[in-house]
C-alpha cells in the first residue's frame, strides 16, 4: 500500500525562493531584515533577491496565524516579525521570518493546521541505493525538503485545527480495527507509517500485517522513533541515551571552527580544537537521502555566504545553543540508528505475515485535498480581506 493511499492528503515542499529568509538562530534574522529595510530602491531590491514570484511590489496575503504586514515590500519599514521554528531539511530545526512577502511558496493550507496538536510526516523522495528512512516527524512547519535536494511530500496527521479530522482514508480505521480485534486510532496508523515506511519508485510504500501481534510491535516502534524525533515537544520526554553513553562536550568549541571529523576508536567528535565525546558510531554514519546528516548540519552553519548580500550576517562566533543542539542531535541520530535493528527485524516478520490489501476502502478525490478550515478572517494584500 502506498502511502499516498493511507494519508491522501499531501502539499509539495515550501519553496522559500531566498535564502536569508532562514536562519540557525533569531537574532541574524533580525540583524538581516533590519539592514534590509535601512535600504530602499535599486539596493532593497538586490538585496531582497526577487523572483518571479515575489519582488518589492507584489501584493500578497498574511500567512494564517501570523502577524505580518502586507503592504508592498517596497514601502516596508517596521521591525522584523517574530521568527518562527521550522524544520529546515532533515533533523535540522531552524528560525523562518514568518512574512509571506518574502517566501515564493508559502502552502498556507499547512499554516491553517499547524497547532500544538499537529505533526508532519516529511515522506523523503526515492534516491536508488541511497541510505536513510522513508518518512521523517516534524511538530513544527517543516520545509520539506531533503538534504540530498529532492523534493518529498508534506503529509499532516490532522486535516483541521485541534488534532480533529485524521488525514487517513476514510474507512481506514475501521478496516484496521476488524483486522486487529482492537481500535487502531490515527496515531496508531502514523506510528506504523513511520516505522515501515520505505522509498520506492511509486513513492513510499507502506507494508500492512495480517497479524495483530505484529502490528502491536510496529505502532511501538514507530511511538517510539516518532518520540525521538520530537525531542520533547507535544509533552513527550526529550531524548537520553544511557548514563555513561551520554554525550559532553570535553574540549570547548572553538569561535569558528571550520572542520568536523570522527575518532571512531575515541567515539570522539571534533570540530578542529574542540570535542564532544562519547559519540556512537551509529551517530556518526546517520544518513537521510544518502547524505550524512551531522556533516550536513555543521557545513549549514559554517559554510561561508558572499560577501555583500544578507545571507553574509551571521553570527560572529559559535553560539552556545549550537552546542546545546549539536549534542541533542547526535542524542536523537544515535537512538534512531540503535533502532534499527528492531526495524529490520519487523520488517521480516511483515513480509511473513503480509496483508495483500483486500477489503481496504479507496480514497476519494476529496480526500487528496485540504479541508476548508477558515474559521476568521484573514488579512489580504494592503489590509484587505482575505476571500477564500
Amino acid at each position: 500500500m502506498l502511502l499516498n493511499d493511507v494519508m491522501p492528503w499531501s502539499t509539495g515542499p515550501l519553496r522559500l525562493g531566498r535564502n536569508w529568509v532562514v536562519a540557525p538562530d533569531a537574532r541574524t534574522l533580525r540583524a538581516r531584515w533590519d539592514a534590509l529595510v535601512a535600504t530602499g530602491g535599486a539596493e532593497r531590491a538586490a538585496l531582497f533577491r526577487e523572483t518571479r514570484a515575489r519582488n518589492l511590489d507584489t501584493p500578497v496575503a498574511a500567512l494564517p496565524g501570523q502577524a505580518t504586514g502586507t503592504v508592498r515590500f517596497g514601502k516596508e519599514g517596521g521591525p522584523c516579525p517574530e521568527p518562527v521554528r521550522i524544520a529546515h531539511g532533515a533533523f535540522d530545526e531552524q528560525w523562518l521570518v514568518p512574512d509571506h512577502r518574502l517566501i515564493d511558496v508559502a502552502r498556507p493550507e499547512l499554516w491553517r493546521v499547524a497547532d500544538e496538536r499537529q505533526l508532519f510526516a516529511v515522506e523523503q523522495a526515492h534516491l536508488p541505493g541511497a541510505a536513510g528512512p522513508a518518512v521523517l516527524v516534524s511538530a513544527v512547519l517543516p520545509e520539506g525538503r531533503s538534504p540530498a535536494g529532492r523534493p518529498g511530500r508534506i503529509r499532516p496527521l490532522y486535516r483541521r485545527p485541534g488534532g480533529l479530522e485524521p488525514n487517513l482514508t476514510p474507512g481506514l480505521l475501521e478496516a484496521l480495527s476488524g483486522r486487529y480485534g482492537s481500535d487502531v486510532m490515527a496515531e496508531d496508523v502514523f506510528a506504523w507509517v513511520v516505522a515501515t515506511g520505505r522509498t520506492t519508485t511509486q513513492g513510499c510504500a507502506v507494508p500492512l500485517t495480517s497479524d495483530a501481534t505484529v502490528w502491536t510491535r510496529g505502532v511501538e516502534l514507530g511511538r517510539h522513533m516518532i518520540t525521538v524525533q520530537l525531542r520533547g515537544a507535544r509533552g513527550g520526554e526529550r531524548p537520553r541515551l544511557p548514563g555513561g553513553r551520554r554525550p559532553y562536550v570535553r574540549a570547548a568549541i572553538p569561535p569558528r571552527p571550520a572542520t568536523m571529523a570522527y575518532d571512531g576508536e575515541d567515539e570522539a567528535l571534533l570540530l578542529d580544537g574542540g570535542r564532544i565525546a562519547p559519540v556512537p558510531a551509529e551517530a556518526w554514519e546517520f544518513r537521510v537521502g544518502g547524505v550524512p546528516v551531522l556533516e550536513h548540519w555543521f557545513e549549514r552553519r559554517t559554510t561561508g555566504a558572499e560577501p555583500g548580500t544578507l545571507e553574509a550576517f551571521r553570527p560572529a562566533a559559535w553560539p552556545q545553543e549550537w552546542t546545546s543542539e549539536l549534542l541533542e542531535l547526535i542524542t536523537v541520530l544515535a537512538l534512531l540508528g540503535q533502532a534499527e535493528g528492531r526495524r529490520a527485524a519487523l520488517e521480516e516478520a511483515v513480509a511473513l505475515t503480509a496483508w495483500e490489501g483486500t477489503g481496504l476502502p479507496g480514497v476519494p478525490s476529496a480526500a487528496r485535498g485540504p479541508a476548508s478550515v477558515l474559521d476568521h478572517p484573514e488579512e489580504g494584500p494592503e489590509g484587505q480581506f482575505a476571500l477564500l
